[in-house]
């Protein structure tokens, strides 16, 4: 990434950029003072593995993350590998789900996905929830103990 252009791009042509990947942008003044106010803004995205990588998954999030970078974005991918086994992907198979993440990541660096400067980061959802596991876990079961199954529904 040239920081050179960054550092000299307006606030309304990073604006203009982060804008054209968010379509449903509800909150305009918001992220205009998120932009304005903070030089390099945390932007996530997300997968679950699954095999098969469709267009939009494929092109145009390689699209998407590289506007967000060439705006002066981090961007943080989370791979959703724990879901996709609770979904049954992959036969149920860890290992095989976080190949196939692997997988997908080398199909975006393929497809010219700019993770060339650290600005692009992939996180996977096991190491996470692993390594946090003293504060997840306890928030989970006081939502499960809280809720019942058609208030979450709502």
């Amino acid at each position: 990434m040239n920081w050179c252009c960054v550092l000299r791009m307006s606030v309304e042509e990073k604006f203009r950029i982060v804008r054209s990947v968010g379509e449903e942008c509800i909150q305009e003044d918001e992220l205009l003072n998120l932009l304005t106010k903070k030089p390099q803004p945390v932007c996530y995205d997300g997968f679950e593995p699954s095999g098969r990588m469709h267009i939009a998954q494929g092109v145009m999030k390689t699209l998407s993350v590289n506007k967000l970078v060439s705006a002066g974005c981090k961007v943080k991918i989370w791979i959703a590998d724990w879901f996709a086994l609770l979904n049954d992907k992959m036969g149920g198979d860890l290992d095989k789900i976080q190949t196939v993440g692997q997988y997908l990541i080398e199909k975006w660096k393929a497809a010219g996905m700019n993770l060339e400067g650290g600005q692009v980061e992939f996180l996977w959802s096991s190491k996470e929830i692993d390594s946090r596991a003293h504060e997840y876990w306890p928030i989970v079961m006081d939502i499960a103990i809280r809720n019942k199954l058609p208030r979450i529904v709502r």
